[in-house]
């Protein structure tokens, strides 16, 4: 057990409660799920540093914040301005107590913006640094590492440039051995109690990043059928919260 770690993609303050509670070593805390995750609000952060602290003064795991530095969905080539807003947002980020951050940044050919990643390593200074699944979008995943190692990043989340990780295992395995202890990959996308044994022992990744989430129907009783708030097909009346159980069981199958 000691030799894995567990990371937990919490959309909110109650989903990294039950990450905690089920055992994760940390949170990449996201708002936007549905865009792949976007900076949450300085509340949501506040108070997830909060529940996690009394968490672990109550003698439950001391799980790590991470949060997710992403001012839009789409792609990952920033201007200067949406760059500026990211480093203000991770030095609040610090402000707020976080034990790290997630970002990426790409340059329209598909290589890393080493240049944008710099200034917001930079800005990172002091804080563990993941790089997020925009290497999944990369041109070139083997040069693309050793950039990232180069360049200082702890660890990159990835699902092999595959829709999942289970789809991606081929190029995990490569990287992993690649990376030799370098850098750490985390393998995420689709993780859950049902396949991360088998993605394990196919790339002996030893960092694993999953939601774990269940769904739980709206307390609403009077909703309007005609109106929206996002795209007309979407279900607005489910929630989806990480559940305690699902961490249990999904750390479980490496035990």
């Amino acid at each position: 057990m000691q030799k894995f770690q567990f990371e937990i993609c919490a959309n909110g303050v109650e989903s990294c409660m039950a990450a905690q509670l089920g055992g994760a070593d940390r949170v990449e805390l996201c708002a936007g799920i549905p865009e792949g995750g976007t900076t949450p609000s300085y509340g949501e952060i506040k108070q997830a540093r909060r529940v996690l602290d009394e968490g672990a003064a109550q003698g439950l795991k001391a799980t790590r914040l991470h949060v997710i530095i992403r001012p839009r969905g789409g792609d990952f080539l920033y201007t200067k301005l949406e760059l500026e807003r990211m480093a203000d947002d991770i030095r609040i980020c610090r402000e707020l107590g976080a034990d790290g951050v997630v970002f990426g940044c790409l340059r329209p050919d598909g290589s890393l913006d080493t240049d944008a990643n710099a200034r917001l390593l930079e800005a990172s200074k002091g804080l563990s640094v993941t790089f997020h699944r925009a290497f999944d979008r990369c041109a070139q995943p083997e040069k693309a590492l050793e950039e990232l190692i180069s360049q200082g990043f702890d660890r990159i989340l990835t699902s092999g440039q595959q829709p999942t990780a289970l789809e991606g295992v081929a190029l995990l395995k490569k990287l992993h051995e690649q990376a030799a202890g370098r850098i750490k990959i985390l393998a995420g996308c689709g993780v859950n109690e049902r396949n991360i044994r088998q993605i394990q022992e196919a790339t002996g990744v030893t960092e694993f990043h999953f939601s774990a989430r269940e769904p739980q129907r709206s307390q609403m009783v009077f909703t309007n059928p005609d109106v929206y708030m996002g795209a007309k097909d979407a279900d607005e009346d489910t929630i989806l919260v990480t559940t305690a159980e699902r961490v249990r069981a999904t750390i479980a199958q490496l035990r």
